[in-house]
């Protein structure tokens, strides 16, 4: 049995910051399903939101971000982001991070973002989450107190009875898929870092690991889960017969990009005040609506007036990759739909990111630490990873100092699945993959009704009784694994968006159209499979203000 001080599942921006961090005291084990760099962090174009222009001011970010959370972010979640972004970019920095700079001097370049009323988008050029990695990613190579498992996929949470008398997390399953085994690893403190759940849907701009593992487990393990059915759809992924998660940086619409119907007309032309700059829940509705009256299959993004050289020299990546796909973006309008992007609810944390079980943190998009509320401020995810990732390892490096005896390294429970039986039917698992994501891109998307969410809700419990039973008669895999996990964490968006009977934010349903505040400004929170009162003791529970 493997056994370390702390454990990371994950290796994005977050699994990665808090490893760095936390081998400042111990031994850390990062468990990875692939390549150490497939992360959602490595895609993201955008950037990190944060205030250094003397034009801005805290206030004024934390108001963006309160305005585009529709009245549940919890304002001591975002006043700690936006406070400690200019020292969690130097942090970066000072880790190898190089953001792109003004011209002519050090100064750091700033964009502008839809739900941003200044220009404080800190990137380096559209390829912000590349460098961020390989900084950090170099950086963890160079600790001697950081292990990297690639190619291991989690499974279960290890429990425990711990020192005090509760159950405490000790660790974590996790399938090596190059040799087939299941190891155990001990551990003081579990960290998960494991990012969003967009694989649920059929669309989506995330990596193919983002199947909600760390969601999952924790809900498997009895800790709550909060907002599941806040999932933000980026309005403009590029709309191609073979490139399905290609994202077109909201940035784009920053420097001026105007999104247009096939004939030319602006989507957003009267419908919002800040026009192809509002927020991403009103563009990607938008978006949906002007796709369903026409019933064109996507609209286009036109940039043609930005100038060639200023979209060559911003967006080099983007460019490029759509040159190679016979699509110039300074001569013509790329065409573009919404896809799912980015969990604003997740795994219940305070805000040190602790969970109700002792021994298990949760961090980055996996956490639902109250920041976004309904609705996520563009750039605003890789700031809560970096700010609340470091808070965890702070709180998860005293913990271990000050409690010694309730963090002593327990003996988790052996792994209670099974590595024998039948081979795997793939056309099976194909069939209930194809089912579920479907299912929720069909019934769970952008705009809902109350019937297609009781019909999504019974078609997917079906699924999840099928899923149980093929994974109690074969051997376990990364396949069954993460179907295992989909299916599951496509029950809880849709029993939250159940218990939800109004429109708020990025969830909009058609038989409740308006905003109801007086019974739900408050997160919606499941625990052991049943939404309940949000107003019970939970880390960080409780109404919104």
């Amino acid at each position: 049995m493997l056994s370390a001080d702390f454990v990371v599942v994950g290796s994005g921006m977050a699994g990665l910051t808090f490893a760095l961090l936390a081998s400042e005291r111990g031994k850390v084990i990062v468990v990875t399903k692939k390549d150490d760099a497939e992360s959602a962090t490595n895609m993201a174009q955008g950037g990190i939101a944060a205030v250094l222009a003397k034009s801005d001011s805290f206030d004024k970010h934390i108001e963006d971000t309160l305005t585009a959370g529709v009245g549940l972010c919890d304002r001591r979640a975002v006043e700690i982001a936006v406070r400690s972004a200019p020292d969690s970019i130097g942090r970066l920095m000072e880790w190898g991070t190089r953001f792109s700079t003004v011209e002519g001097g050090g100064e750091l370049a700033l964009g502008q973002e839809g739900g941003h009323s200044s220009r404080r988008i800190v990137h380096a050029s559209d390829m912000t989450g590349q460098e961020i990695e390989r900084a950090l990613l170099s950086a963890v190579e160079s600790s001697p107190n950081i292990h990297m498992m690639e190619d291991h996929v989690a499974l279960d949470l290890a429990v425990s009875d711990g020192a005090d008398g509760r159950r405490h997390c000790s660790g974590v399953h996790v399938l090596d898929t190059s040799l087939g085994a299941v190891e155990t690893i001990s551990s003081r403190i579990t960290a998960l870092a494991t990012g969003g759940c967009g694989k649920v849907y059929t669309y989506t701009t995330n990596p193919d690991i983002a199947t909600g593992d760390g969601i999952a487990m924790a809900h498997q393990a009895g800790v709550p889960v909060r907002n599941m059915e806040f999932v933000q759809f980026h309005p403009t992924c590029l709309y191609h017969p073979t490139v399905k998660s290609f994202l077109i940086s909201e940035a784009v619409r920053g420097e001026g990009g105007v999104l247009r119907t096939l004939e030319g007309r602006r989507v957003m032309e009267g419908l919002h005040p800040s026009g192809d700059l509002a927020t991403r829940d009103v563009v990607a509705r938008s978006i949906d609506r002007s796709m369903k009256t026409t019933g064109d299959k996507h609209v286009l993004l036109d940039v043609t007036g930005v100038g060639a050289e200023r979209v060559r020299k911003r967006f080099p990546n983007i460019y490029s990759r759509l040159l190679e796909l016979g699509i110039d973006m300074t001569a013509e309008p790329v065409p573009v739909v919404p896809a799912a992007h980015y969990l604003c609810g997740g795994v219940a944390v305070d805000l040190e990111c602790r969970t109700e079980l002792p021994g298990l943190y949760a961090i980055g998009e996996v956490a639902h630490t109250g920041m976004h509320g309904a609705n996520r401020l563009a750039s605003n995810s890789l700031l809560e990873a970096v700010v609340f990732s470091q808070r965890a390892a702070g709180s998860a490096i005293r913990e271990i100092d000050e409690q010694p005896a309730r963090t002593r390294l327990e003996t988790p429970c052996e792994w209670a699945g099974s590595l024998s039986g039948p081979p795997q039917e793939g056309v099976v698992l194909d069939h209930n993959w194809d089912v579920v994501r479907r299912l929720m891109w069909d019934y769970v998307g952008i705009v809902r009704t109350r019937r297609r969410l009781e019909r999504a809700l019974s078609t997917i419990e079906s699924a999840a009784a099928e899923v149980s039973e093929y994974l109690r008669l074969h051997a376990i895999s990364r396949d069954l694994i993460e179907l295992r996990n989909i299916t599951l964490v496509g029950r809880l968006i849709v029993l939250s968006a159940l218990w939800r009977k109004e429109s708020r934010g990025l969830h909009y349903v058609e038989d409740y159209p308006e905003r109801n505040d007086p019974d739900y400004k408050r997160d919606t929170v499941i625990r052991e499979g049943r939404p309940e009162s949000p107003d019970e003791a939970i880390p960080g529970g409780g109404p919104r203000r």
